[in-house]
């Protein structure tokens, strides 16, 4: 098993235990290390090195941190993506969040931000990790507009839209939500396990009411998948290794 997006750094002191924990269970998790606040890359970064070859990093910068529309923190981030970027399998995760974006010039900021780190990915040949909240459609506009290979984490958005992705070559992310978001079920529906990637999002998208979550937990949504599509686990399992492999370049 994959985990194809998973934050170990928001665990901080707990993180090596639950890295271990996970480790006994999965074949490698994609950690998705964007700047979100007070959580730097560098900071994570730091924490997390001595564990890559299980764990495979991205660097991003988030949407709910772009819409401040601090550039001296960009180019500092972008400067460290620049640094790394023959370390890393992409830039993510970005995007845009309307959700939490309050007026219109900070969704302008997010927009702009956006389109500056995939700039940078195109620049490098990397693929994108997307972050999308009400806004599914205008991110996947904008991830036309630049040709850049994305998978779009945590898909909440609709149907239609998920085939739409789909059927533009992108990935879309089932995670552990499958089992109380109804709009995750409906994507898994609607899609073939040729076109998803299986994520946990941890700590956050528990299956497990009162608890956080983990990697390791991405059985869930495998599980779910499996039952939905009426086909094996270890099918969907197989499938969904693979398009994590290829789409990220894993060496696994």
């Amino acid at each position: 098993m994959i985990d194809a997006h998973a934050h170990f750094e928001f665990y901080k002191k707990e993180a090596p235990q639950v890295i271990e924990e996970c480790r006994k269970e999965l074949k490698a998790v994609v950690d998705s290390i964007t700047e979100y606040r007070k959580t730097h890359v560098w900071k994570s970064w730091k924490l997390l090195k001595p564990y890559f070859g299980f764990i495979f990093p991205t660097l991003g910068y988030h949407p709910n941190e772009a819409r401040r529309g601090n550039w001296e923190k960009v180019k500092k981030v972008e400067d460290f993506i620049r640094e790394h970027k023959d370390e890393i399998v992409a830039v993510g995760e970005i995007g845009l969040d309307y959700h939490y974006a309050e007026n219109e010039e900070q969704r302008k900021n997010q927009r702009v931000i956006f389109e500056h780190f995939i700039e940078l990915a195109v620049e490098f040949k990397l693929p994108v990790v997307i972050h999308a909240r009400e806004a599914e459609k205008e991110a996947f506009e904008i991830v036309q507009k630049y040709g850049v290979k994305a998978y779009f984490h945590s898909f909440a958005g609709s149907p239609e839209l998920a085939r739409e992705i789909a059927e533009n070559d992108h990935l879309v992310g089932i995670n552990t939500g499958i089992t109380f978001i109804p709009e995750v079920r409906e994507a898994a529906r609607v899609l073939e396990p040729e076109e998803i990637l299986v994520e946990t999002d941890s700590p956050y998208m528990s299956p497990l009411k009162g608890q956080r979550n983990k990697p390791c937990y991405v059985r869930v949504a495998i599980e779910e998948v499996a039952k939905r599509k009426e086909i094996e686990f270890e099918e969907v399992e197989r499938i969904t290794e693979k398009n994590a492999v290829e789409f990220f370049g894993l060496e696994v």
